[in-house]
């Protein structure tokens, strides 16, 4: 199996909490600046605890879908690498398909579910 298999095999489908992290990081920022990207993208309706958001910075650090950007201040900033991309990009098609059949049941049915 590729690495990039196994990677899709481990983080497909996508946590709430990854994928808003992953797509924070497509510009690098620090644990407090993914916070409050999160939350304002969200309107409040996600918000980030720091033991979550350190918790699966670690996992997507040690899977290569992050990386330390910059560590020379006392916050550490990160990025997402190419891999991570490419996982965002696939949990982001995920979605529209689950998105598009929600839609389509939805139409079927004349109401909202």
């Amino acid at each position: 199996m590729s690495d990039n298999a196994k990677l899709l095999k481990t983080w497909l489908p996508m946590t709430e909490t990854a994928f808003y992290i992953l797509l924070a990081l497509l510009e690098p920022r620090h644990g407090y600046g993914i916070t409050k990207f999160v939350e304002d993208l969200t309107e409040g309706r996600i918000k980030l605890g720091s033991g979550t958001i350190y918790g699966t910075l670690t996992k997507l650090t040690r899977d290569g879908l992050i990386e330390i950007y910059d560590n020379s201040d006392k916050r550490t900033v990160y990025r997402i690498t190419d891999s991570g991309r490419e996982i965002l990009h696939a949990e982001s098609e995920r979605m529209r398909s689950v998105y598009e059949d929600l839609s389509a049941v939805e139409k079927q049915m004349g109401e909202k579910i």
